[in-house]
């Protein structure tokens, strides 16, 4: 039985939960229970911290897990990213009092407040910055309001909360994150495995493209199809009016729009676009 990690609360915890549920998991389980037993799909889910899923995978306890890159980094565990999951994005950033600092370099010698230590203490060293790391476990926007350090570094999604604290950002992001899901040194991507990750696929792919119908006269047919190529080529079908032809093909979804106005614009009619709810690619 394949053992997965998934988030139990924060950013993580719903998308997680939703990714799942559209691959065909989870169905009937309680947002409260700690451990779900997937009978039907042969898998066993554990809900656990999300910055402690790293840990577990990567220890061999369990077998996958769904995390963001940031706490995959941070807690220096064996584990093996698979594949990035397009959901929770955030930035890890430094702050400082407005004007305290203007560059990275002007943090040497400072106090750093950090609730994600291990991605600090590396970008330090590879930054050459000598500075002397805070640990908190927990929101560090008040660190330097209450003494305990002159900066903090901190994972963001905004920013409001920094600057609600007194706060802005400087340099460049020290890293850019988001969900992912990793294995433990060892599994293999097949079997159990491998199924799970064609569905988790499936559900990103079919959130990333629509279906795309449309009419078309049957001489435009190939400059059509230039403009919606699909994935491995459209299906071009007969209509009974033999000068038309009727074409579908996916289309990501964040340019059908545009898609859309090539192909009336080129002489399509009857175009029509539906939600993708399950594929494999």
């Amino acid at each position: 039985m394949l053992r997965i990690a998934v988030p139990n609360k924060g950013a993580l915890a719903e998308p997680a939960r939703g990714i799942l549920r559209e691959a065909g998991y989870l169905a009937g389980a309680n947002v409260r229970d700690l451990v779900v037993t997937d009978e039907a799909n042969d898998v066993e889910f554990f809900f656990l911290r999300p910055r402690d899923i790293a840990i577990y995978v990567g220890s061999g306890t369990l077998d996958l897990g769904i995390t963001g890159l940031d706490m995959l980094l941070d807690s220096r565990a064996p584990a093996k990213e698979v594949m990035r999951l397009g959901f929770a994005p955030s930035t890890f950033r430094l702050a400082v009092p407005a004007g305290a600092a203007r560059t990275v370099a002007d943090l040497d010698g400072r106090r750093i407040a950090t609730s994600y230590p291990g991605l600090l203490d590396d970008f330090l060293s590879r930054s050459k910055v000598q500075a002397t790391v805070v640990r908190l476990d927990g929101a560090v926007e008040n660190a330097v309001r209450l003494g305990v350090a002159d900066a903090v570094a901190d994972v963001v999604a905004t920013g409001g909360t920094l600057r609600q604290a007194g706060l802005e950002t400087i340099g460049d992001p020290l890293l850019v994150s988001e969900a992912l899901l990793i294995r433990r040194a060892g599994v293999g991507q097949d079997g159990e495995v491998a199924t799970f990750v064609r569905r988790i696929q499936g559900v990103i792919a079919a959130r990333t493209y629509v279906m795309v119908d449309y009419d078309i006269p049957a001489e435009l047919v190939a400059r059509a199809c230039v403009i919606t190529p699909g994935i491995e080529s459209p299906t071009v079908s007969p209509l009974a009016d033999p000068r038309w032809s009727a074409v579908r093909a996916m289309v990501s979804r964040d340019k059908v729009h545009h898609v859309m106005d090539e192909l009336y614009e080129l002489g399509a009619r009857g175009i029509i676009v539906t939600d993708i709810h399950a594929c494999r690619l």
